[in-house]
């Protein structure tokens, strides 16, 4: 396990934002949850993805844009009412202590072993788990190798901004020639992960596929909880949710603009 921790009390969980400068309603609808996650609930886990690309923390925190400087304020209002923990996506892997300690956030790694109210629980973004695209996956070990970070965020911002788009392009492209099994999470993987933090519960979010699965765990009975990814402004119907985890258990919530 890379890391662990506890949360009491009522927990909110949500992944895959993909806030950015052309998501104007997705983000007005993001905003207005952390609202009532501030009102309602103990806790917020925001599972990664929360930013459609991030090229840096200098980015965010040297003269940001105005669509990021009102999506920081919302993360910092909620951080200095509710603990918020960030755990970093295949799209914000960036994502640093000098923005996490900007808003009073706490970045922790993932895979995370949480135990609450409901028992422990694994919680990951999910695509380490999508074992059965090694080019993916070989991308991953790549861009997650420390030394190649340093030398990207040592690149001057624009040339940084374009690689991210070059490297958003080239995703796409490769998407079109992926099966749906491709980029889902593998079972055994899954089933792996959870034996190895001893839990019976995994929650994560990036494959977009909001379900409840069951997952065989020799001879137990283990269960996977998918979040929905936010996009109201491209799609019909809109979507967007978070599960809450407390002493009742595990639930799913779709979030209704």
């Amino acid at each position: 396990m890379d890391d662990t921790a506890a949360l009491p009390g009522t927990i909110w969980i949500a992944s895959d934002i993909h806030l950015g400068a052309a998501v104007p309603r997705t983000a007005s609808a993001f905003y207005a949850f952390l609202a009532q996650a501030r009102a309602q609930a103990q806790a917020l886990i925001l599972l990664g993805d929360i930013f459609d690309a991030w090229i840096g923390d200098d980015h965010a925190l040297d003269h940001p844009p105005a669509w990021l400087q009102a999506a920081l304020g919302a993360l910092r209002q909620t951080a200095a009412t509710i603990p918020l923990w960030l755990i970093s996506g295949n799209r914000d892997f960036l994502m640093g202590e000098a923005l996490a300690q900007a808003l009073g956030a706490r970045l922790v790694r993932a895979p995370l072993r949480l135990a609450t109210d409901a028992g422990p629980i694994l919680l990951a973004h999910g695509d380490e788990y999508c074992t059965d695209d090694p080019a993916y996956q070989r991308f991953r070990r790549i861009v997650h190798t420390r030394w190649i970070q340093r030398l990207f965020l040592a690149l001057p911002l624009q040339l940084r901004r374009a690689i991210a788009r070059w490297a958003r392009q080239r995703s796409r492209q490769a998407h079109g020639h992926k099966t749906l099994q491709m980029m889902d999470v593998n079972a055994q993987a899954v089933a792996q992960a959870l034996a190895a933090a001893g839990c019976l519960v995994l929650i994560h979010g990036h494959t977009h596929r909001p379900a409840v699965h069951r997952v065989s765990l020799n001879g137990h009975e283990g269960w996977r909880y998918v979040l929905p990814d936010w996009e109201f402004d491209h799609a019909q119907p809109v979507r967007g949710g978070w599960i809450s985890v407390d002493g009742e258990g595990i639930r799913a919530h779709q979030w209704r603009d």
